[in-house]
């Protein structure tokens, strides 16, 4: 997720804004996880790691998503925010292909916890690998 135009686009935002690694965690045919399967988010935190829904606001196309799976192309989209606070990566026009978080505004992004992310139909559970300013 790192190029010229988001390094300059990277300079231009808050002290909030963030690069959050999420791998799949231990589930049914990953028994140790997957660290080829996950996504690089760039968000706003506030001071205790959860998403920062004024900064989001202010700043939502900066708010990218890039889902990487080994053996796929990478797809990078954006973060949105439903009415009534629902949180989801957008990939295209349309709902075809948004990935809903499970209660994301509440979750704290911090090393080594949890998040879990609808797929589909099928619900999988991230952890957070890395924090770090941008």
């Amino acid at each position: 997720m790192s190029s010229p135009a988001n390094t300059k686009a990277a300079s231009q935002l808050t002290p909030s804004f963030r690069h959050v690694r999420l791998e799949l965690a231990r589930e049914k045919g990953h028994p140790d996880g997957d660290r080829d399967h996950g996504y690089d988010l760039v968000v706003p935190l506030d001071a205790e790691g959860r998403l920062d829904a004024a900064e989001w606001k202010a700043h939502q196309s900066a708010c990218r998503v890039r889902r990487f799976l080994q053996g796929q192309t990478d797809v990078v989209g954006r973060l949105r925010r439903k009415p009534g606070g629902t949180w989801f990566f957008d990939y295209e026009e349309g709902e075809g292909d948004d990935e809903i978080g499970f209660r994301l505004g509440e979750e704290r992004f911090v090393q080594g916890e949890y998040v879990s992310i609808r797929s589909g139909d099928a619900m999988h559970t991230y952890q957070v690998k890395l924090v770090e300013r941008l």
